[in-house]
């Protein structure tokens, strides 16, 4: 029997599922399904991680799994967005750019140290929050199409990006004092 099939892993699978059909109904035009599958495909990171802990479910493969599928959400959401013209390339760049210098970042304290622990931290989740936030409020501009919306979106692209930066000059800060320490 597969020792890592249980509940909370299935969602995060259901989330790594439901990814590409966000992405194709941003590219389709279609804003409303995008939304109500992207707040789906939330929703399960939320499911996930509670039923992991209540029910103590938590599994290693669950902890490789969750963090992939959170990227690949995000991150397609991010170039959908773009190649859409909805929200601009210098805010997915940004976004790109710090998960490839984290991705270099964990792979060279790897290679010369013996940590192979790299929880988030309270940047990188505000990080992700305020991508989470950025992405609800473009997509709902567009399927709403009400002013105060797009009022709304414009402005997030800042603390999106703000926050982006400072994770990864934190994740930066942190894998260096990792890297010390061993």
């Amino acid at each position: 029997m597969l020792r890592w099939v249980n509940v909370p892993n299935l969602f995060t699978l259901l989330r790594l599922f439901l990814a590409p059909v966000v992405i194709q109904a941003i590219l389709d035009g279609k804003h409303l399904a995008a939304l109500a599958v992207f707040a789906g495909a939330a929703a399960t990171d939320v499911i996930d991680g509670a039923a992991a802990r209540h029910f103590r479910m938590s599994t290693q493969a669950g902890a490789y799994l969750d963090p992939i599928a959170d990227k690949c959400l995000l991150s397609g959401v991010y170039l959908a967005l773009a190649v859409a013209g909805i929200v601009p390339w210098w805010l997915v760049a940004i976004i790109f750019g710090r998960d490839l210098y984290i991705v270099l970042g964990v792979a060279t304290v790897m290679l010369l140290t013996s940590v192979r622990r790299f929880p988030p931290s309270m940047w990188g989740k505000a990080s992700t929050f305020a991508q989470i936030v950025t992405a609800v409020a473009w997509m709902a501009r567009d399927a709403f199409q009400v002013p105060v919306l797009d009022l709304f979106a414009r402005f997030m692209l800042w603390p999106c990006a703000a926050l982006t930066i400072v994770s990864g000059m934190h994740y930066t800060w942190r894998g260096v004092r990792m890297a010390r320490a061993h």
